[in-house]
């Protein structure tokens, strides 16, 4: 089965009415890193908090300022409402392939680490490459969650449409595949986002299993600076990169 790994978004939707439940791996694991994001979030000093959330207006701040234990919660996969969530429209696709983006994405959060898009979590606020109090979230979660995602990830094949920053979360030793989009010979930036979004919905829409069946999908969908179309796929020890032309 194909699993894909997917980037957090600094925009999120508030709200929610989903059950708490156990997250992937273990809670045990995130324990002493969500109290100390907790804590931090309920002593409301103005400058911890400019500098946790990366923004400055403190009007900004009341979203998260009752703490994660007392927030509403919400499936991870709806949570997020950055660029590639909003190309990827959760809402508007169908519950089957509602339910196959819930099982099969990974999605590597600044505070919650590695989640299912099914796992529940509420709504917060980590600028990215932020500590938590002392802790590097990238590094406290590498150590973590390293071998149980391997154990995980041992009989599924990967599709990882992560941004870069976050291979330091985790890096596998396994074969896995992943895109890189080019406009005039180079590397799009922000809106790589939108095409992975795109990508990942034409994945829910068609139920992709394996990288065999994503090969042969035919990518649909009004793609902000034109079509895409494969340049060239190489393989460099366990990485596969897919490399697209973006052109009008």
């Amino acid at each position: 089965m194909l699993t894909i790994l997917f980037s957090p978004a600094e925009g999120k939707h508030q709200g929610g009415n989903e059950p708490k439940k156990e997250l992937f791996g273990s809670d045990k694991a995130r324990v002493d890193i969500l109290s100390i994001y907790n804590e931090i979030v309920l002593n409301n000093d103005e400058k911890e908090l400019e500098k946790l959330f990366g923004i400055k207006n403190s009007k900004d701040f009341e979203p998260y300022l009752d703490g994660i234990y007392n927030e509403a919660l919400m499936c991870a996969i709806q949570r997020y409402s950055g660029v590639a969530y909003e190309y990827l429209d959760f809402d508007s696709l169908e519950e089957s392939a509602q339910e196959y983006l819930k099982k099969n994405v990974l999605i590597f959060s600044n505070l919650y680490g590695p989640i299912l898009g099914s796992d529940t979590i509420a709504n917060y606020k980590v600028h990215q490459g932020t500590n938590i109090g002392s802790i590097a979230p990238d590094k406290y979660y590498k150590d973590r969650f390293s071998y149980q995602l391997d154990l995980y990830l041992a009989d599924k094949e990967i599709l990882d449409l992560r941004a870069g920053y976050y291979d330091k979360f985790y890096k596998t030793d396994k074969p896995y595949t992943t895109l890189k989009f080019l406009k005039d010979g180079k590397t799009v930036s922000h809106w790589a986002k939108a095409y992975r979004g795109i990508v990942l919905r034409e994945i829910a829409k068609h139920k992709v299993a394996s990288i065999e069946e994503f090969h042969k999908l035919e990518i649909q969908g009004l793609y902000p600076e034109g079509t895409l179309h494969v340049r060239e796929i190489k393989t460099i020890k366990n990485k596969t990169e897919i490399v697209y032309d973006i052109g009008a």
